[in-house]
């Protein structure tokens, strides 16, 4: 009789993995689980260190998100969003204007990250047409972004990983020079510098803004790049900038939001206030897929008008409202908000950063630990002073990950950098495990 594991292997095709690495590392099969831990049918527990792709936000089967969906479950599972409404979506975006940056107040659902990123690149697009700007067909992102796998959102990424050999079918846009705090041009620290990496954005806005609809950004921490973090400042000085050449900032929040960052949304950071935000992931605390993006009465306006105008905005997705995942946002925001969730981020987050630190910052492999709320990232490099990091052939974030696997440690690597992004409610006890267990494995592979 085959396995589970064989079993799947005989069918599934796993995402984002070269499946002949299947051979040697057959996939776990989970079987229930609990807070920050997995459980597979072997008994074996593993510490969900990254939140299972960054969506567990509460920690696995949550009893109070559980209530929610189950309440709901009883009374409505789905219904058409066209004509068609329900209770559990009206209260989610009276919630969301609560929470979000002030200006955004109107909320169209999707039901994944990559689907509201196309959503705000068509509203963008389509934006700037009915308002006269017909010449303004193009879209900005920035280097080393990620927004995405469809085709749209992979044209304004800029992952070779991802996007390499689809480029003849990607639209041609800008591509802006990101800013890297750690291995910064200008030679200046994240922490006091006037960024003038910025001067990047300037020329491509000057050059380009009159053929540009939208730039899209993730803001302040660039996840697939290995969870760069960059300046409130930049996000400043694009805001600016877009309101200058009358330009839409589109902010990619899909991963940042919800308290990653130690604040609600990472524009919080910065105060500003994007034209359309992405939202998804964390939204219903890793349960369901379901995504929202908002935006502003203006943008909203330039669809208003009568059918015949054909001015509407022409997007569909079945599942878009579903009922069962907005209890489970509801759930979210309101543990968020009764259990002052992020306030206690900011204290846990100075007691996690201290503890890398004081474990991984002398290693002769570390280059840097930088962080953001709970979001930690150490990356490897051979020479601290050149900061070179390791060959990718080496696939050396991925053999730490392996060792840490057995050890009970969910560890997915970025590449060269290993990165830390729990549950928000974690305990301490399992940030200390998680420590431990990461410095043991980086050590079996890369020495003390």
């Amino acid at each position: 009789m085959k396995t589970l594991a064989e079993r799947d292997l005989a069918h599934i095709w796993h995402p984002c993995s070269q499946m002949k690495d299947y051979e040697t590392l057959p996939p776990m099969v989970i079987d229930h689980a609990k807070g920050s831990y997995l459980y597979d049918i072997n008994g074996n527990s593993y510490l969900d260190i990254i939140s299972s792709w960054w969506c567990n936000l509460l920690g696995h089967c949550n009893p109070q998100i559980n209530e929610g969906i189950k309440e709901q479950l009883d009374r409505l599972e789905h219904v058409i969003f066209v004509n068609f409404t329900h209770e559990p979506a009206i209260k989610l975006a009276e919630e969301l204007a609560k929470v979000v940056p002030e200006g955004l107040t109107k909320f169209n659902f999707a039901d994944n990250g990559s689907a509201a990123v196309e959503i705000a690149l068509k509203l963008a697009f389509q934006y700037q047409y009915q308002t006269g700007h017909t010449e303004k067909q193009k879209f900005m992102c920035l280097s080393e972004g990620y927004h995405g796998e469809t085709i749209g959102a992979l044209s304004v990424g800029s992952m070779d990983l991802f996007a390499q050999i689809y480029k003849p079918m990607m639209m041609n846009n800008i591509h802006v020079q990101a800013p890297d705090c750690y291995r910064c041009p200008f030679n200046k620290n994240r922490d006091c510098c006037a960024c003038e990496c910025f001067k990047f954005a300037e020329e491509a806005f000057a050059k380009h803004a009159h053929e540009t609809a939208a730039i899209i950004v993730e803001p302040i921490v660039q996840g697939c790049a290995g969870m760069r973090i960059y300046p409130a400042l930049y996000l400043e000085k694009l805001r600016k900038l877009c309101d200058d050449y009358d330009v839409l900032l589109i902010a990619d929040e899909i991963a940042t939001g919800f308290g990653r960052t130690g604040k609600m949304f990472a524009c919080d950071h910065a105060r500003i206030n994007p034209d359309l935000m992405c939202i998804s992931k964390a939204l219903t605390g890793g349960y369901l897929p379901m995504s929202i993006v908002a935006t502003t009465d203006k943008i909203y306006d330039a669809f208003y008008a009568d059918y015949n105008a054909g001015k509407q905005f022409m997007h569909s997705h079945t599942y878009a409202g579903n009922p069962i995942g907005c209890a489970a946002a509801l759930s979210v925001l309101k543990i968020l908000r009764e259990e002052k969730i992020l306030e206690k981020v900011v204290v846990k987050a100075v007691k996690f950063n201290k503890m890398l630190n004081e474990e991984f910052a002398g290693h002769k492999n570390v280059g840097e630990i930088r962080h953001i709320g709970l979001i930690n990232a150490i990356e490897l490099v051979t020479d601290k002073a050149k900061k070179l990091g390791f060959d990718g052939k080496l696939r050396m974030g991925y053999e730490i990950y392996k060792h840490a696997l057995p050890k009970g440690l969910l560890l997915r690597p970025l590449g060269n950098v290993i990165y830390f992004n729990p549950a928000l409610n974690i305990a301490d006890k399992d940030l200390k495990k998680a420590v431990f267990i990461a410095k043991e494995s980086m050590v079996e592979i890369l020495g003390k």
